[in-house]
């Protein structure tokens, strides 16, 4: 179902996505508005996508090229953070019906606003029916503007000063036997305290890694305000949110940030403003999406299990 398709494709698409709601929810059955249902016609039928939506659809279609649906994902992604409410209605479309991605009803209500609040009449009707409480959209449309803004203005202030550069010097020190990168742990660094050795949040996280008294305990530091055990603890810390989430640098930051339950809860990145900017500032800095990780720390979260063996699957689908 989409603007340039017949009415008919649009029904039959309807109720595909009908039926794998009520299998969810006995309760809940709904069809798509016909022009008989409103007084105001259908819309008329939007121009032929373009640019990269045109290129998404025709890897979701396997139009002329093998069919991709992660890279159809990815490029609806990009062309909808730069607007596009047409790639935006078409991602939220693929959410929806699990059209080779694990179907998130959450994900594809924020993808309908997000096209909805841009005039798209097909995302205004499709939040009719798939509208949840909990909306949030895919950590692939975090602000490029703010990543690129961060990216430039961090780094430089890492070594303004002998006491910050005397942290930078223990990060380089002790980073490495705990497997991370340095880069990694003084983006934290950077939006967790602003290299303030002192610094005490409202929730009780102290120090250069903002730790509270759990996360310390859990991980063995004694002296919580000591910058050496501070970042100690917090590297231990993200060394085991490196296994847990596979390596994954935007799942690992906002679990560091908003704790793995809340990451496992909302299969991705929550949907707190700031959460997803700190997520933002610290990739933006560190500028890789993967960091190796030893997976002998910990079971990966079974999250990032399905969704290894997902891709498997459509992998392997696409070269039957």
């Amino acid at each position: 179902m989409h603007p340039s398709a017949s009415f008919a494709h649009r029904l039959a698409a309807a109720l595909l996505l009908a039926s794998a709601v009520a299998a969810a929810s006995a309760e809940t059955t709904w069809q798509l508005p016909t022009p008989g249902d409103r007084d105001e016609p259908l819309p008329q039928r939007a121009p032929p996508p373009t640019g990269l939506t045109a290129e998404a659809v025709r890897f979701e279609n396997g139009e002329g090229i093998g069919r991709n649906y992660d890279m159809a994902a990815a490029l609806y992604c990009r062309a909808a953070r730069i607007g596009d409410s047409d790639a935006a209605y078409r991602l939220g479309w693929m959410y929806a019906n699990g059209r080779g991605l694990l179907r998130d009803d959450r994900i594809a209500t924020g993808l309908f606003r997000y096209a909805a609040e841009r005039q798209h009449e097909y995302a205004r009707r499709m939040l009719e029916h798939v509208n949840t409480a909990e909306a949030v959209l895919p950590a692939c449309m975090i602000p490029p503007a703010l990543i690129a803004e961060e990216s430039h203005a961090l780094p430089m202030a890492w070594t303004a000063t002998p006491e910050r550069q005397r942290i930078v010097d223990i990060v380089k020190e002790t980073a490495p036997g705990y497997g991370i990168e340095p880069r990694l742990a003084l983006a934290i660094i950077q939006a967790e305290s602003g290299f303030q050795v002192s610094a005490k949040s409202n929730m009780n996280a102290q120090g250069l890694m903002q730790l509270i008294p759990e996360t310390a305990e859990r991980f063995g530091v004694r002296r919580i305000m000591d910058p050496r055990d501070n970042i100690r603890g917090g590297l231990a810390y993200l060394r085991w949110l490196l296994a847990y989430f596979e390596g994954d640098v935007v799942l690992v930051t906002a679990a560091y940030n908003a704790g793995e339950g809340a990451v496992v809860r909302y299969r991705g990145v929550p949907p707190y403003a700031e959460t997803r900017q700190y997520v933002a500032r610290v990739t933006g800095v560190f500028g890789k999406a993967t960091h190796k990780f030893n997976p002998a720390v910990v079971e990966p979260s079974p999250m990032v299990v399905l969704r290894r063996l997902q891709a498997t699957a459509a992998a392997g689908a696409r070269t039957r």
